[in-house]
């Protein structure tokens, strides 16, 4: 419990409360007061058995507003980056979003990176850039008026921060109304394709997606239903086509969100490199500094594999996903099949997967968590736009989801950046070597070493996962 302190874990806030002696006061483990002394530390099941101890809640990170349910700190900050994304413009710029926040800007940005692993300048940036997306879909306003609308300082910098996270200028995005099942996305430079083609090809077996060279082949379920998507790979862009039931007008711009996200383009993958080099940790970098988390091209499909993988090897695991998909997925052509949709895996029964080699106890979280997205009760793309403080602590409270699985579902499939899979072998195994342990580290050992990456602990985690593998050609 001490160690969760001192990583300022915030997974750990309800499980206990702790509180320090010499000041009289309890604490959140998550608290970003200054940690006090192991000697000095006293730790409790509730914050009545605290209050019972003669100490009072810290007035910082209120813990007894977390055990009633209340969070009036996580709310006032989910209000504050709602305005944000319905009027960008009304934000100039940071200081406004402090003053409009009533926090100084040292405590707003420390919120920021704890509840939306952001700082306030990329939470404003996101939001402009999905007003625009908006506009660019729904107006025919000039590029200029849609940057002036949307708070851009310039046109300039519109295309230019545009075509960064999304691949495309914003006139190629306008142009995807007209599109005719294909588009081409620009790759960052230096992007580690032979990476991202070991991350595509990793599941030789899938019925769901498969390799060939440098051409990715899945498919996937739209709103509009289930289509074969396939991406070109080349050094300097990615062409994707798409085909199929679901390849209805309009599909160009789902897809394009959804490659983007895949590829990563959202996240600094320079910044995390200068971080890892700062630190001494230039191996961990080294001939990959451009290294992206591939997301989950649905968050669904993202949850799927963060049960069905939990305490089994990896073939295994592909192993049961296979069955999964052709007892429950839609086949396309080709021996392709489309994802399961939640309501098919619903419909399920756990006998319908013992036969198959899952566990009783893995078939039904997998049908639980189904129905719980099908009924509606667990909504899923919309966990992408909330907090990661709301997504974490609404993806624990589903039975079968511990904080391996939750952890990797918000890394893989949500693209939140300071999240790491405690427990993962990879983790364990690349901190010993990079960090030159004697034995692999426990989970709270991890929270602390891994603590020195914040905030882009999902970028520190991706790069370990490859320490141990060979240079991918």
């Amino acid at each position: 419990m001490y160690a969760r302190v001192l990583a300022g874990d915030a997974a750990s806030n309800g499980r206990f409360f702790f509180g320090v002696t010499t000041t009289g006061i309890y604490c959140l483990p998550s608290c970003r007061a200054r940690k006090p002394l192991r000697k000095n530390t006293r730790f409790f099941p509730t914050v009545e058995a605290a209050r019972a101890g003669g100490l009072r809640p810290c007035r910082k990170c209120r813990p007894d507003d977390f055990a009633s349910g209340a969070d009036p700190v996580l709310e006032s900050i989910e209000a504050l980056v709602a305005e944000m994304r319905a009027d960008p413009a009304a934000f100039p710029d940071v200081r406004a979003v402090a003053r409009r926040s009533g926090f100084g800007p040292t405590r707003l940005f420390e919120l920021f990176r704890l509840h939306y692993h952001a700082t306030p300048a990329d939470v404003l940036l996101r939001a402009r850039l999905g007003a625009a997306r908006a506009r660019l879909r729904e107006s025919g306003a000039g590029l200029a008026a849609i940057a002036a609308e949307t708070g851009f300082e310039s046109l300039s910098a519109f295309h230019d921060q545009f075509r960064r996270h999304a691949g495309l200028t914003p006139a190629a995005y306008r142009a995807l109304a007209e599109a005719s099942g294909s588009f081409t996305l620009a790759l960052p430079p230096g992007y580690p394709l032979s990476y991202l083609r070991r991350a595509l090809g990793r599941d030789p077996q899938s019925l769901s997606e498969r390799l060939e060279g440098d051409v990715y082949t899945a498919g996937a379920r739209l709103a509009s239903g289930p289509v074969r998507v396939v991406l070109r790979l080349s050094p300097e862009a990615v062409k994707a086509e798409w085909s199929g039931p679901g390849a209805s007008a309009g599909a160009a711009y789902e897809i394009q969100e959804r490659v983007a996200g895949m590829l990563g383009f959202d996240q600094d993958a320079a910044a995390f490199a200068r971080l890892a080099r700062r630190l001494g940790f230039a191996r961990l970098v080294a001939g990959r500094p451009e290294l992206r988390v591939v997301q989950s091209l649905t968050v669904f499909d993202g949850l799927l594999w963060a049960i069905l993988g939990q305490q089994i090897n990896m073939p295994f695991a592909f192993l049961l996903r296979a069955r999964l998909i052709r007892l429950a997925g839609e086949p396309l052509d080709d021996g392709l099949y489309a994802p399961p949709a939640p309501a098919a895996v619903a419909a399920l029964a756990a006998e319908d997967l013992l036969p198959l080699q899952f566990s009783r106890q893995k078939a039904q979280y997998v049908i639980r968590a189904a129905r719980l997205v099908a009924d509606g009760a667990l909504a899923l793309e919309n966990l992408r736009a909330s907090s990661a403080t709301r997504a974490e602590r609404t993806l624990l409270a589903v039975h079968g989801l511990g904080p391996w699985s939750v952890n990797y579902l918000m890394m893989r499939s949500l693209g939140f950046a300071d999240c790491v899979p405690y427990g993962d072998t990879g983790v364990t195994r690349g901190l010993q070597t990079l960090m030159h342990l004697e034995e692999r580290p426990d989970i709270p050992a991890t929270r602390r070493l891994m603590a020195a990456f914040a905030p882009w602990r999902s970028l520190a985690t991706a790069h370990l996962w490859q320490l141990h593998q060979p240079e991918p050609s």
